[in-house]
């Protein structure tokens, strides 16, 4: 199994912080602040880093891929 978009239940947007929910139950946030996925609301426990250009603006859509590329690598280690 590979995570996809379609995985990803967006739950909406509080004080700036976007939430998104896998049907496992797993959540993941971010706010257009942060350099990086959290698990938590506060953005204080990283989870992975977003990839972005030089000077480029991160958007929701590198906060999506960067939560699948961290659910994928979560996947691949269970399975290694």
């Amino acid at each position: 199994m590979t995570y996809k978009a379609a995985d990803l239940n967006y739950h909406g947007e509080n004080c700036g912080v976007h939430n998104w929910i896998t049907d496992g139950g797993q959540s993941f946030y971010w706010h257009p602040d942060w350099l990086h996925i959290a698990e938590d609301a506060t953005g204080l426990h990283e989870k992975h880093e977003i990839e972005v250009e030089n000077g480029g603006e991160i958007t929701k859509g590198h906060a999506v891929h960067a939560i699948l590329k961290r659910l994928n690598e979560m996947l691949s280690n269970d399975h290694a």
